[in-house]
């Protein structure tokens, strides 16, 4: 297998992109990480290029979208966007036009983080935009699109959210109930791993979803 792999990433600030831009810069099968993001990571490192880009714009940079992989973990609350239409423009818009151009440019895997729920027919805001980017992404000439729909995430945030913190509290009960323990809450570590797993998988399949329990089978 190609040891020389260079990923893209967006999404590279957030919980799980954070852990992801680590776990890659360390890992022996990708030689480039390349990361577009609104604000600088802080981070330096021989393997790693960081564009610093407005994604309102992106058409300014659709021929440096180049790659093997694009994995794509961006997302926000409505708490944070302030409105429905900033959170589509993130949730949706960025991550479907960023995906556009890689498989234009020929960038063959595809590696989505959405979410436990996703459905484009729910009637849940949050469940419909993750529903109708994958329906989108699927429909891009990527050889392999691997979806990924994780229970709420642990891990170290840079802000409070009070309702995850209950969340998670509660989904670590569901850990001791077997029939309910699917639904428990995930670390952003083992996401960033199973993300990892699925684009180096060899399935001959176009499209696989993981649903949360399936996750940890991948770490």
């Amino acid at each position: 297998m190609n040891n020389n792999k260079t990923a893209i990433v967006i999404g590279a600030t957030g919980l799980v992109g954070k852990q992801l831009v680590s776990q890659l810069l360390s890992h022996s099968k990708f030689s480039k990480v390349v990361l577009l993001v609104r604000r600088s990571t802080g981070i330096t490192h021989s393997k790693m290029e960081e564009m610093i880009i407005q994604f309102d714009e992106l058409e300014n940079h659709k021929t440096q979208i180049k790659g093997d992989v694009l994995f794509s973990c961006m997302g926000t609350t409505i708490k944070k966007a302030k409105t429905k239409e900033n959170q589509f423009k993130i949730d949706y818009t960025y991550q479907y036009q960023t995906a556009q151009l890689a498989a234009g440019n020929g960038v063959k895997t595809y590696v989505l983080v959405s979410s436990a729920g996703a459905n484009a027919k729910s009637n849940t805001f949050y469940s419909r935009i993750k529903g109708e980017l994958e329906e989108a992404v699927t429909s891009l000439p990527f050889e392999k699109i691997r979806i990924l729909r994780p229970s709420i995430l642990m891990g170290n945030r840079t802000e409070f959210r009070l309702g995850e913190k209950i969340g998670i509290g509660l989904m670590s009960v569901l850990q001791y109930i077997p029939f309910l323990k699917k639904w428990r809450g995930i670390k952003d570590t083992e996401v960033a791993q199973a993300m990892i797993s699925l684009a180096l998988d060899t399935n001959s399949d176009k499209v696989v979803v993981k649903q949360l329990d399936e996750l940890f089978e991948l770490n």
